[in-house]
Parts: structure tokens; C-alpha cells; sequence
């Protein structure tokens, strides 16, 4: 007899090939310097994304994840974890016979978190989705014993009020009570490129993470970014002196070229007093 109009289907679905291959893997990646790291803790967000966009790469800072824990800051190598739009032949393949919940444990979800190292930060491209809660306490947990440094998630996560007493840095778009297969979305691949509301991520790449939100640094830039930064941090802090003394706006903020042969001058003249410091 066949199924009256909107009456569900009673069908086991065919399973595609792709869901023996999940979860999916990236190949192996190389980690920046950890002395490169360090020597980055200097730099803010703000001064990368602004640096970077005079250099011609302009899309960089990860808009929508919000810093959940004001005042902390991260600088760390990248890991990555794809959420792909749910599909239920083929999350029927994957953890063929597990209850919803477990089937995550054979998803990049559990992957992603097993090749953490200590001060890596996981950044999570899951469309902004505001239903699924791609991690919770539980895997927060094991992050930050692993030594992780912060992550940044375009999209949800769940147990807020518990991951906040674990104080992992967090960035994230909201809050919900779904777990990650939940939903519409599910965990695809790791070490992966990844789009972060249209910032292209890749592993081994750097995030910078702090008050004002996340900004991606490639790898292969970060000492270039660096150099940049510590030549627009010298002239900021002359134009902030200038400013405070009511020096004119157009004068000191960008610098003018009347403002920039003041500043060459009182930076000889700071490089003088402090040799050591300006070497």
C-alpha cells in the first residue's frame, strides 16, 4: 500500500560513498616559530587588520564572533573544523547504529580536538548558525587540557554558563542549547581550509584575538605584519602625545607631511635618550 500524502516514508536510506570516508582530514601542516609567536603578543587586532590592509589583504578580521571573556587575548597557530550543512543519508553512514549524540565521536568533531597542541587556537567555520552549539563543556574542557590557547567560532556553542568557569578565551557569535549534529549543520572535516564569515583560514596560519574581535595573519606575513606594526606603533604614540597636547587633528592624526618630519625628529631624539630600547 502506498503512503497517503505527507505520511512519512518508511525507507532504511542508501548510504553514499562519501560517509565511509568521514570524517574528513586535511594533510599534515607546519606550526609558525613559537619565538614568532611571542614576539607577536605585541600586536593588537586592531594594528594587524589595519597593517594587512595597507599591504593589499584586506579581508581579514573574522566579523560576528565576539570576544566572551573581556579582556583576554590570544595569539596562536590555527586549527581548523568544517561544518557542513546537515544531510541525513549521509550522517546516517557515519556511526552506523550509534545514538545521535555518540555519532559525533566519529565525526571531525573529535578529531579536531585530538590534534590540538598547546597554544593553538581552534577556529570553527559554521555559517554563523545560531542553532547548533558546534562544542560544549565537556570538549572545552579537554581543549584547555591540552594546552589550548583561545578559540574563535562563526557560530554557536553550548553550556556557556560552564565553559565561562573553565575560561578558555572564547569568540563566538552566541549561545544555544543544541549539541553539534543537532541541527542543520554537521561536523565535516579538520585541518581543512576554512571560510570564517568569508576569511579564509588555513591551518598553521596565525589568529590574533582580542577586545575587538578576531583577525586572521598568514602565516608566511607574520613577520612582515610585525615589522609594520612596530613602525605604526612609534608614530601612534607620538601622534597620541601631539593629540593630547591639542595638536590639530590633521596634523597628527594620520600623520601630515608637516607631522611626520616632527615625528622623524622626535624619534632621533627619543633614540638618543634611549639607545638600548630603540636599537
Amino acid at each position: 500500500m502506498r503512503p497517503r500524502a505527507n505520511e512519512p516514508v518508511d525507507v532504511r536510506l542508501p548510504i553514499p560513498d562519501i560517509a565511509r570516508e568521514l570524517p574528513l582530514s586535511g594533510p599534515p601542516f607546519s606550526r609558525p616559530d613559537p619565538d614568532l609567536i611571542n614576539r607577536l603578543q605585541v600586536v593588537s587586532s586592531a594594528t594587524a587588520s589595519a597593517v594587512m590592509h595597507r599591504m593589499g589583504v584586506r579581508q581579514t578580521y573574522i566579523q560576528g564572533p565576539i570576544p566572551r571573556q573581556p579582556g583576554t587575548k590570544v595569539v596562536g597557530p590555527v586549527v581548523t573544523l568544517q561544518f557542513m550543512p546537515k544531510r541525513e543519508d549521509v550522517v546516517s553512514g557515519v556511526g552506523a547504529g550509534a545514538q545521535e549524540e555518540h555519532v559525533e565521536k566519529k565525526s571531525a568533531l573529535w578529531d579536531v580536538f585530538e590534534s590540538v597542541q598547546p597554544g593553538d587556537v581552534l577556529a570553527v567555520s559554521a555559517y554563523g548558525d545560531v542553532n547548533t552549539g558546534c562544542m560544549g563543556e565537556m570538549l572545552v574542557t579537554y581543549f584547555q587540557g591540552r594546552g589550548g590557547a583561545g578559540i574563535v567560532v562563526d557560530g554557536c556553542v553550548r553550556d556557556w554558563p560552564r565553559i565561562k568557569e573553565i575560561g578558555t578565551p572564547l569568540w563566538t557569535c552566541g549561545f544555544t542549547p543544541n549539541f553539534a549534529s543537532q541541527t542543520t549543520l554537521f561536523p565535516w572535516a579538520s585541518n581543512v581550509p576554512i571560510a570564517c564569515n568569508r576569511v579564509l583560514v588555513l591551518p598553521g596560519d596565525i589568529i590574533i584575538a582580542d577586545d575587538d574581535g578576531a583577525v586572521l595573519v598568514p602565516a608566511q606575513m607574520a613577520e612582515m605584519v610585525l615589522e609594520h606594526t612596530v613602525d605604526h606603533e612609534e608614530w601612534e604614540e607620538f601622534s597620541r602625545l601631539k593629540l593630547a597636547e591639542g595638536g590639530a587633528l590633521k596634523k597628527y592624526y594620520p600623520l601630515s607631511e608637516q607631522g611626520w618630519a616632527e615625528y622623524e625628529a622626535w624619534r632621533a631624539a627619543q633614540a638618543d635618550e634611549h639607545p638600548r630600547s630603540r636599537s
